[in-house]
């Protein structure tokens, strides 16, 4: 009986394996410049309705899936607009970390933003999955970590924009942009990504 016990463990373990590596293929493979809703199928794809998240910064986890969806729509619509529009290059890394509960993973992973200017902002930070099936019901975020400091205006090529309609030049296409800096830094983590420049 022993035995049978721990070819289902091991058996239980690599599906779990196998659909942390899918996930996090899913998510490094897509891309913020061309859409979010990729990132949102995905989140659904793999989150359970009832997930929980949390994180350090956090004094209570974020739970069910539609409160977690809109403070992921948060974060995306912005990164989006800044990468599409802002000019901005974004890549993300994913490396996993090796455990030893059945229904535990860990990943570690890099956000690297380059501007237009040449400047980087690079965060890191590590993810503790819990999973039921095939759905993650748990995730937390933790060990955050910035390099370089937050992107300003002068990062992003909103100049580059050419005249639009309604938009009378560049002192118009630059509250629009603020307009998105601002959206941004409402949201998750932003402040180590991005921040206004008051000049």
């Amino acid at each position: 009986m022993s035995d049978q016990h721990s070819f289902l463990s091991v058996d239980s373990y690599s599906r779990r394996q196998a659909t942390e590596h899918m996930l996090n293929t899913a998510i490094t493979k897509a891309k913020i410049g061309e859409s979010f809703e990729e990132y949102l199928e995905i989140f659904d794809r793999f989150y359970a309705d009832d997930v929980q998240v949390s994180s350090e910064t956090r004094h209570e986890p974020i739970r069910g899936k539609a409160r977690v969806g809109s403070l992921l729509l948060n974060f995306l619509v912005p990164l989006h607009v800044m990468a599409e529009v802002g000019g901005l290059a974004i890549s993300i890394k994913e490396t996993t970390i090796s455990g030893d509960a059945a229904n535990e993973t860990h990943s570690a992973w890099t956000l690297n933003i380059v501007g237009v200017s040449g400047k980087t902002c690079t965060l890191n930070w590590h993810v503790l999955r819990k999973w039921n099936g095939s759905r993650v019901v748990y995730e937390h975020h933790y060990d955050l970590q910035r390099t370089g400091e937050p992107l300003t205006f002068d990062d992003l090529g909103f100049d580059m924009i050419g005249p639009v309609a309604g938009l009378q030049g560049g002192r118009d296409r630059r509250v629009v942009a603020v307009a998105f800096i601002a959206t941004w830094d409402r949201s998750v983590s932003s402040k180590n990504v991005v921040g206004v420049n008051s000049n």
